[in-house]
């Protein structure tokens, strides 16, 4: 199995699991985020994975070879925490090649290399600058240089970009993207944002009390949550409790609605949940749909309109845009229907 390998991993605080029997495969070339609320257990498990701490149980395997108990500097893992840990005594290019000449590697070759670096990043021209000279942006572009400076087989990258201001966290997203899919290194992010793990990533693992709840793209994790946290976590979801009726139809409240996908512990009579996207809500006149709904907010977002429905006592989330929504908002009153294709059941 090429990549890293995630095998049983088990890891204990007292009687509280951390990290509770994890398995997971990355292969090589993929970047994948570890999403999760605050103590989910995906630092510990990136901790892990760079042997900064040792699980209880279970291995880490990279290209076939157990390393579980291999030393930190043996691993040849590239490391970017929240804190930079920047040597403000040295400038931009000694920064970069500090691990090279710790290494041994000659003088020409390391600045070779530290160029080769400076131009990835477009830092080209600031290798004689301190530390307190550069942007934020341009610290973090320093410290990815570093870390890759030794040509590593794995990237491990633990919330880099959660100190920065929000425009320049979008930019920074869109550049570690940019790199790693030029330079196809085995790549782990941690981070707790939905948004910035559904720019980045090739394939998403959500956790949750130290157990993966779902492992997919960031369409599938999206669009068919496995599971009534994944669908809260991962954007914004209308839940609803129905009843499913057998046959691909649900009761909710006194109407029966279609369902394309219902899973297979979910049998007829059984209570399930109900998840349907704000934007998958469709909205109609006074009289047509599924169920009436009262107007109780309207949001303009410029890009997008969301409305708050109150339908048979339950709240309903609704997202369309402001062409759509001219015609309606006349109405304090306005009908209210699913689309069979985007309703997902989830068994609880």
């Amino acid at each position: 199995m090429n990549g890293l390998a995630v095998v049983e991993i088990t890891k204990m605080y007292g009687t509280q699991p951390a990290v509770d029997h994890i398995s997971l495969h990355v292969p090589r070339g993929e970047l994948v985020c570890f999403l999760g609320p605050s103590g989910c257990g995906k630092t510990t498990l990136m901790r892990i994975i760079a042997g900064l701490e040792q699980p209880d149980s279970g291995a880490i395997v990279l290209e076939g070879q157990d390393i579980t108990r291999r030393p930190v500097h043996e691993r040849n893992f590239g490391m970017v925490f929240q804190a930079l840990a920047l040597f403000p005594h040295l400038s931009v290019a000694e920064n970069i090649g500090y691990s090279l000449k710790i290494k041994g590697i000659v003088a020409s070759e390391r600045q070779a290399r530290v160029a080769e670096l400076l131009s990835l990043i477009d830092l080209d021209g600031v290798g004689q600058r301190r530390i307190d000279q550069l942007s934020g942006g341009q610290r973090q572009r320093v410290a990815i240089a570093r870390a890759l400076a030794q040509q590593p087989a794995v990237f491990l990258m633990d919330e880099p970009l959660s100190a920065l201001d929000a425009r320049l966290r979008d930019h920074m997203q869109l550049e570690i993207r940019r790199l790693q899919q030029k330079l196809k290194i085995t790549t782990i992010f941690v981070t707790h944002d939905q948004r910035e793990a559904m720019t980045i990533a090739d394939r998403i693992v959500v956790m949750a009390n130290g157990r993966v709840q779902q492992i997919g793209t960031p369409s599938e994790i999206y669009h068919q949550p496995a599971n009534r946290f994944v669908a809260n976590f991962i954007g914004q979801s209308n839940l609803f409790e129905v009843q499913s009726l057998g046959g691909g139809e649900v009761r909710l409240g006194d109407a029966t609605l279609a369902v394309a996908r219902v899973p297979a512990d979910v049998a007829a009579g059984a209570t399930a949940t109900l998840c349907i996207r704000p934007e998958d809500v469709l909205l109609g006149a006074p009289g047509t749909g599924l169920l009436q709904g009262d107007i109780v907010q309207v949001r303009d977002l410029g890009s997008s309109i969301d409305i708050r429905l109150r339908c048979q006592h339950t709240d309903i989330l609704a997202s369309t845009t402001a062409a759509h929504w001219r015609p309606l908002s006349a109405y304090t009153r306005i009908g209210v229907s699913f689309p069979a294709d985007a309703a997902q059941l989830l068994s609880h």
